[in-house]
């Protein structure tokens, strides 16, 4: 993915010599490659829920691991935070929702 994403901008700003707009489209092109491409998803923010499912090594797997996650991380301190953020919302909804935790848990 990263080569082609290069290749494009690398034509695009030889084609930008004769048309300056291509030079823009490029720098767009590898901002939004450095800004979404390469975690393979959205970024994370502190209100957001946090990624659906499992929030453990099955959900999103530490970098090396060799497992099919889609997203993969950059350190494994980054995976440790996003799993213990996941966590604590857990244990909140658990807490403030404990009866829709329990029909969950019997639907499972």
């Amino acid at each position: 993915m990263g080569t082609l994403i290069f290749s494009a901008t690398v034509i695009l700003v030889v084609m930008g010599f004769s048309n300056h707009t291509l030079w823009l489209a490029a720098i767009v092109l590898l901002f939004l490659y450095v800004r979404y491409g390469r975690t393979g998803g959205g970024t994370f923010t502190a209100g957001s829920a946090g990624p659906a499912g499992p929030a453990g090594p099955a959900g999103s797997a530490p970098q090396g691991s060799g497992a099919p996650a889609g997203r993969t991380d950059s350190s494994y301190r980054a995976y440790r935070d996003r799993r213990d953020r996941q966590a604590k919302w857990e244990r909140r909804y658990r807490r403030e929702r404990p009866l829709e935790s329990r029909r969950q848990e019997r639907q499972k």
